[in-house]
């Protein structure tokens, strides 16, 4: 189940790596949770402080917010 604090978190994600990485929403989507941490950790220079979301969880959040 996706925890109801989830959703905003994709969201400023998904635009983050619309704007730094110039990712497309399908782009984000289709990225898995370890490859967007490892980006973040390199533009970052540290280390995650929460889990990746699990890809059940990815799942999920498209299914609810289709991109088309």
């Amino acid at each position: 189940m996706i925890e109801n604090h989830f959703t905003p978190v994709a969201t400023r994600l998904a635009g983050l790596a619309g704007a730094l990485l110039g990712w497309r929403p399908g782009e984000f989507w289709q990225s898995t949770p370890a490859e967007l941490a490892t980006i973040i950790d390199a533009l970052t220079q540290r280390a995650p402080t929460t889990e990746p979301p699990s890809t059940a969880d990815i799942k999920a959040l498209m299914e609810m917010y289709p991109d088309e």
